[in-house]
C-alpha cells in the first residue's frame, strides 16, 4: 500500500484528492473523517505511538507530509516517531515534503533538516521534496489593511513562490512512481519496487521553487485597484502579530519569513519542478491573480 499522511492540511489534502479512487492508496490522519471521498483512511497521530504502530502496518511506501505546526522540539519529536514507526513496520520507501534548500535562514528550517538527516541515516529508501514557499501563503501574509496598504515588511525582496497545487501534483506523482506503479489513473499500485531494482526517485533530493520571483508591488497589482505596497518594519509586524492572537511560536516564524524574503535569500528560481511536472510551472503572479479574483479580494475584503 501507499499511504499519504496529513490529509487534513492544505498540502496533504490536495495530494489526497489527486490520489482518491486509486487502488492500493490509503490516507493517514488524526481525523480520518477528513480524508476525501474515495480514499480509505486510518488514524495516524504523530503524538500517539500506538496509532503509528497499527496505522503503518502493510504500508510499502509512505508519503510523509511535514507536521510543521509547532515548536522545533515538537516537530522533531513527531517526525522522529513517524520515521521510527515506519521503519519498524517495514515501510520500504519514505517520500518527505521538506523545505527548499534556500530556506535555511527561515525559523522553521531546523526540523526539516533534522528529518532529512534522519531519513538518510535510516533503513528505508528515501526521497526528499524540498518545497518552496506557497504563493497561497504569500496571499495570506500580504492581506491589505483598511487603507488598502500591504505593510508586510519584505522591503524590496522577492520570493520564488510556488503553486501549492503543483507541489501536490509532483508529490502524488513521485510517490506513485516510487511505489512502483504506472502513473495512469486506475492502474493498481504494486507493493514496493521490483526485487533487486532501485526504486524510482530513491536517494533523490528535488528542489521545487517557482519560475518567477515576485515582490510586494506585484502582489499589490494582483490584488487589483486600490491596493498598494507600503512595507512596514519588522518591529511593527511583530507587534501586530502578537496582538492578533497568533500562537507564540508563530510570531517569529512569520516575521522571520518576511525578513528572509527581504534579505533576498528566497528569490532564486529554477530547480526540478518543470521536469517533474512535464511543463512550465505556473507563475506566482498568475496564481495570486486567480486566487484574489476567485475570493473577490480587495480593500477590506
Amino acid at each position: 500500500m501507499l499511504m499519504v499522511t496529513g490529509v487534513g492540511g492544505g498540502l496533504g489534502g490536495a495530494i489526497a484528492r489527486r490520489l482518491a479512487g486509486r487502488e492500493g492508496v490509503i490516507a493517514g490522519s488524526r481525523r480520518p473523517e477528513d480524508a476525501p471521498a474515495g480514499l480509505p483512511a486510518r488514524r495516524i497521530d504523530f503524538d500517539d505511538p500506538a496509532s503509528l504502530r497499527e496505522g503503518f502496518a502493510g504500508v510499502g511506501t509512505l508519503l510523509l507530509i511535514s507536521a510543521g505546526y509547532g515548536e522545533d522540539d515538537t516537530v522533531i519529536a513527531r517526525h522522529g516517531a513517524a520515521v521510527d514507526a515506519a521503519e519498524r513496520a517495514g515501510v520500504r520507501h519514505i517520500v518527505y515534503t521538506s523545505l527548499t534548500g534556500a530556506g535555511d535562514h527561515l525559523p522553521y528550517a531546523l526540523p526539516h533538516r533534522w528529518t532529512e538527516r534522519r531519513l538518510r541515516e535510516g533503513r528505508a529508501a528515501w526521497t526528499i521534496l524540498r518545497n518552496g514557499l506557497y504563493a497561497e501563503l504569500l496571499a495570506v501574509l500580504a492581506s491589505p489593511d483598511g487603507e488598502g496598504r500591504i505593510t508586510l515588511p519584505m522591503g524590496e525582496g522577492r520570493l520564488a513562490a510556488v503553486s501549492r497545487e503543483e507541489l501536490a501534483e509532483v508529490a502524488a506523482r513521485v510517490a506513485i512512481e516510487a511505489h512502483g506503479a504506472p502513473g495512469a489513473p486506475g492502474v493498481p499500485v504494486a507493493d514496493g519496487a521490483r526485487a533487486g531494482a532501485r526504486a524510482p526517485h530513491a536517494g533523490r533530493v528535488y528542489e521545487l521553487v517557482g519560475p518567477e520571483a515576485i515582490g510586494g508591488r506585484e502582489v499589490a497589482a494582483a490584488m487589483g485597484a486600490g491596493v498598494r505596497y507600503a512595507p512596514g518594519t519588522l518591529a511593527d509586524a511583530r507587534q501586530r502579530l502578537a496582538a492578533s492572537g497568533a500562537a507564540d511560536f508563530q510570531v517569529p516564524m512569520l516575521v522571520g519569513t518576511a525578513s528572509t524574503v527581504a534579505a533576498g535569500f528566497l528569490a532564486g528560481t529554477g530547480g526540478d519542478l518543470p521536469a517533474l511536472l512535464g511543463r512550465e510551472p505556473a507563475h506566482a503572479s498568475r496564481v495570486l491573480t486567480e486566487l484574489f479574483a476567485g475570493a473577490g479580494a480587495g480593500v477590506g475584503a
